[in-house]
């Protein structure tokens, strides 16, 4: 994924030679440190970055798709970013903020589309009736469940998840994480979970992806990786992070 330097001719790979598969109801935990290529490869993945290679959803290689191919892939590849404000546009409802990639995607009466659109909110906790209301009326919590709700209202299979909690106090991530578990639950979701948190990482995840200047550097079943790394790079890094607290 070749990404060029403001004011310069020469170009680097944030993420290179990368080729991995993601088991489907599983949350893959990506790990690594700040500037490894983590959220590059996730918004490659959401398909919001040009790249070299290919990438394969369900078998099929999204980069050989028609464009009516290509809208029903990206309907169920979704993705979370980390800061929930940012996210949201200021002009608009939380109402119409989760119902606009509705009219994109589906034909729905105005009745229909409201239904889907309280159906979602309550499913990340925030009262429907709320539905009227702007961005900044909403704490940061509540700002990242409205995010959760635009992408779960068109009923994704695969969500990338990149840092979406890191903005948060402690207790509000615990509480979004426990969100995010249900919601994979009751949906059937397969997460791609982007983090530098690596407690939140170990309670979150099924598999670990450890990456490394733009390189998987080690990958496994989350026990696995975490009770036994076998790179350096690895270890190093769990002991930096996990040295103080569990979770």
């Amino acid at each position: 994924l070749p990404n060029k330097a403001f004011f310069k001719k020469d170009f680097f790979h944030a993420v290179k030679d990368v080729n991995f598969s993601i088991p489907q109801k599983s949350t893959i935990g990506l790990v690594g440190e700040s500037g490894s290529g983590k959220s590059t490869l996730g918004k490659a993945l959401a398909g919001l970055i040009n790249y070299q290679g290919s990438v394969l959803y369900d078998g099929v290689n999204i980069d050989q798709l028609n464009s009516k191919e290509s809208k029903s892939i990206k309907k169920d590849i979704q993705i979370v970013f980390q800061d929930p404000y940012g996210s949201l546009s200021p002009r608009m409802t939380v109402g119409e903020i989760v119902g606009e990639g509705l009219d994109v995607h589906f034909e729905l009466t105005k009745k229909q589309k409201n239904e889907r659109i309280a159906d979602c909110l309550k499913a990340v906790e925030i009262n429907p009736d709320d539905r009227f209301k702007y961005p900044h009326e909403f704490s940061g919590g509540q700002r990242q469940r409205v995010a959760i709700a635009r992408s779960l209202i068109l009923n994704p299979s695969f969500m990338i998840l990149d840092e979406p909690t890191s903005a948060l106090d402690r207790s509000i991530q615990i509480q979004v994480i426990e969100l995010l578990k249900n919601i994979q639950t009751e949906y059937e979701l397969t997460y791609l979970f982007i983090s530098h948190d690596l407690k939140l990482v170990r309670s979150m995840s099924d598999y670990i992806f450890v990456m490394q200047n733009g390189l998987i550097v080690e990958s496994g079943p989350a026990k696995q990786v975490f009770s036994n790394p076998e790179e350096d790079y690895t270890d190093k890094l769990l002991n930096a992070a996990l040295r103080y607290s569990t979770v």
